[in-house]
């Protein structure tokens, strides 16, 4: 019997070019398996072989866990019972009892055979990943071994396979056993059966590593390739960047007579291909990247990683691409949210603000149109805004003293008090009062109040696209406000 098991180990060693060691865990494995069958309860059972005689010990194994991560008496033992065996048991500890060896010769076969044949199957493939782990992420060239409704299985030589799922290709491929291919190579973590080498052409790496093929200087770094971003089978676009001033990029990646890029694109099933000058600006690169669409303006809320987008109205189509997929893959390749809008729309709704805000500082602070303007040009928008500055701050502004700033300042706080007042009278409830809502201040509230949405509920009660209609903002701050406006309501149900 022990001469059987270092038998099997020495054979099947020999023969896969595996480590003993594989071998006998497997067999372990299988042993362990077939003594879990003498037991109607579930077991954890472990089998231990000693490699130089073939000798080999079974155990049960129960963990030691608390009252609620309790499962099974089969599998758990609870910390009481645990210190009756032994006192210095504590949670997470093991308790083994040896039990009776089930013989080699006599395991229900099947079964047995089974679990061998798959541990060595999985470690064949862990040889194998671990040959090809300097090259993952790198082209491969395979030949279609076999092709199933879900993947392709590649040949690719010295008995290494690999998978392709069909999520994998690119959309419109069909492949028949014997046709060559490239893709790029990739590990795949499988769920209890280790790792498995696996390929994929429609991955944004497939186009940078078909280009290191056909543009040597970017084999030579001379060009170096900064962000992809991909719309497998229709369209990519390819920043790069140059280490060399003499050395156009995309000269040198379209090549003579667009051959190079030529090459890559039919390797792709015609895929369009963008290149584009690559630029540390991630406004400087949206320009570039956002082409032949010309942009008009764009401003930046770096908190937010998002980019405002203002194009002609003859551009605007061109910016955002059939079904989006221009803007889409522009958002890809700076890392940065775009919002594209018309600069007509972008010029009507900065136009109505400004004569909202300059109306605000005409009326309340009573000042003439000129005054008012003076204030808006220099950044003062609102009656907070000066509220809370400085004297020092205004006089800075040409034409202003101590005694005109001083005005301003108290005129703009007694404004906002009576705008206070107005906007909480229109509310016999005080906590139906608008400024009741974290996110609305008095100048939103007398917005708010202008537009007729005179409390809480009258806010709660709006949808996204209607305050963004009455209100200009963007759907998530809309959505914020209402959802804050709409909290009492469910306080009030879980009460």
């Amino acid at each position: 019997m022990q001469n059987e098991i270092l038998l099997v180990a020495e054979s099947v060693s020999g023969e896969k070019g595996l480590a003993q060691e594989v071998i006998f865990e497997a067999i372990e494995s299988a042993l362990a398996t077939a003594t879990k069958r003498r037991y109607s309860e579930p077991s954890n059972i472990e089998v231990h072989i000693d490699t130089n005689t073939g000798k080999y010990e079974s155990f049960r194994i129960w963990e030691v866990v608390e009252e609620e991560e309790f499962e099974d008496s089969g599998l758990h033992l609870l910390l009481e019972e645990a210190k009756e065996k032994n006192p210095e048991m504590e949670i997470g500890s093991r308790i083994e009892k040896k039990i009776e060896n089930v013989e080699f010769g006599r395991i229900a076969a099947q079964a047995a055979k089974q679990v061998i044949v798959q541990k060595v199957r999985e470690a064949e493939r862990a040889k194998i990943v671990d040959q090809y782990r300097s090259v993952l992420g790198e082209l491969v060239n395979g030949t279609v071994k076999k092709v199933t409704r879900e993947f392709l299985i590649i040949d690719l030589g010295e008995n290494a396979e690999a998978i392709l799922p069909r999520t994998e290709l690119i959309p419109g491929e069909v492949y028949r056993i014997g046709d060559r291919l490239r893709a790029v190579l990739q590990e795949e973590e499988r769920e209890n059966r280790g790792s498995q080498l696996s390929l994929s052409r429609k991955c944004p790496e497939m186009v940078g590593e078909l280009f290191r093929l056909e543009v040597p200087e970017i084999a030579e770094q001379v060009i170096e390739i900064k962000a992809i971003a991909r719309d497998a089978g229709s369209r990519t676009k390819i920043a790069v960047k140059t280490n060399d001033n003499r050395i156009d990029p995309v000269g040198a990646c379209v090549g003579m007579r667009g051959s190079r890029v030529q090459a890559v694109s039919s390797e792709l099933g015609n895929e369009r291909l963008d290149i584009v000058i690559w630029d540390d600006d991630p406004a400087e690169l949206l320009i570039n990247a956002i082409g032949p669409a010309e942009i008009d303006s764009i401003v930046l809320d770096e908190d937010k990683q998002v980019m405002e987008v203002s194009v002609n109205k003859e551009s605007l189509a061109q910016a955002i691409g059939r079904n989006g997929q221009n803007v889409r893959l522009c958002s890809l390749i700076t890392g940065w949210k775009l919002n594209v809008v018309d600069k007509d729309i972008v010029k009507g709704e900065e136009e109505s603000q400004m004569v909202a805000s300059l109306d605000t500082l005409e009326n309340y602070l009573d000042v003439d149109k000129d005054l008012a303007s003076v204030l808006f040009n220099e950044g003062y928008t609102s009656l907070e805004q000066i509220s809370t500055s400085s004297k020092e701050d205004l006089c800075k502004i040409e034409g202003f003293d101590e005694e005109i700033a001083s005005l301003l300042i108290n005129r703009s706080k007694e404004a906002l008090l009576t705008l206070t007042m107005e906007i909480s009278s229109g509310s016999e409830d005080k906590d139906n009062d608008l400024l009741s809502v974290e996110s609305v201040d008095i100048a939103l509230a007398l917005e708010f109040n202008q537009k007729g949405i005179k409390t809480r509920d009258d806010l709660a009660e709006l949808s996204v696209e209607e305050l963004c209609e009455l209100i200009t903002m963007d759907d998530e701050k809309a959505a914020k406000l209402i959802m804050e406006a709409r909290e009492h309501w469910f306080q009030e149900d879980e009460s």
